[in-house]
């Protein structure tokens, strides 16, 4: 296992320990009964939860040994892979939910994710930290240094995150993939939902995080 091998795991350790406001977002964008993959599902909190409140047909792909046996001590139908290298096997319209949850800043190559995710599931579902929260912009600003919150905890060289995005960098990437946003949602830093009719600005500026639900739009090609 790689040194960035290593550090990606540790995002979903960095997770487990914020409160996962987002989880319960997402489980409630699932339908019922639905076929799931859950993409870097860490110790299968998720997909627990899912098969719990949804009676999903639930599946896991997690990158660390550890997670995945925590997955299978609880029963769960999880697989060792990495979500760079190892989605190009999953057959088109596999699954009706693919999630990726907090883990989009540490792949390698988002937009291939995202992309894969989209023509495995009729839809995608992904959750992020937002770095471009006013906190985050005000820590770059007066102290000239990477800033380090809650969502973002690491320091500039050890961190797992190696592709930092803010909620319209993601906005701009949904459209360079040919997708379109079926939903979104931004919480607070007290993981409140803001205004839906709120402008991306605003939640640009005062969202730590954002979970959105996508769907092909008339330009994506499998």
């Amino acid at each position: 296992m790689t040194a960035l091998d290593a550090s990606r795991i540790a995002v979903h350790e960095q997770a487990r320990d914020i409160t996962r406001v987002d989880l319960l977002l997402v489980a409630d964008m699932v339908e019922r009964g639905a076929r799931v993959l859950d993409i870097g599902c860490d110790d299968g909190s998720l997909l627990q939860l899912l098969g719990d409140t949804r009676g999903v047909d639930g599946r896991g792909i997690e990158l660390s040994q550890k997670g995945v046996n925590a997955c299978v001590a609880k029963g769960l139908s999880v697989i060792q892979g990495d979500a760079d290298t190892d989605l190009d096997a999953y057959p088109d319209d596999a699954f009706d939910y693919v999630i990726l949850s907090q883990t989009l800043q540490a792949t390698r190559n988002p937009k291939k994710a995202v992309e894969n995710m989209l023509r495995i599931g009729q839809r995608a579902i992904v959750s992020f930290p937002n770095f471009g929260h006013w906190r985050i912009r005000t820590q770059l600003l007066f102290k000239g240094r990477m800033p380090v919150t809650r969502n973002l905890s690491y320091t500039w060289y050890d961190t797992p995150n190696i592709h930092f995005c803010t909620i319209n960098d993601f906005v701009e990437l949904v459209d360079a993939v040919g997708a379109r946003i079926e939903r979104a949602v931004a919480l607070d830093r007290f993981g409140k939902k803001m205004q839906v009719n709120a402008p991306w600005w605003a939640w640009n500026l005062f969202g730590e995080q954002a979970v959105f639900v996508l769907r092909r739009g008339a330009n994506f090609h499998l």
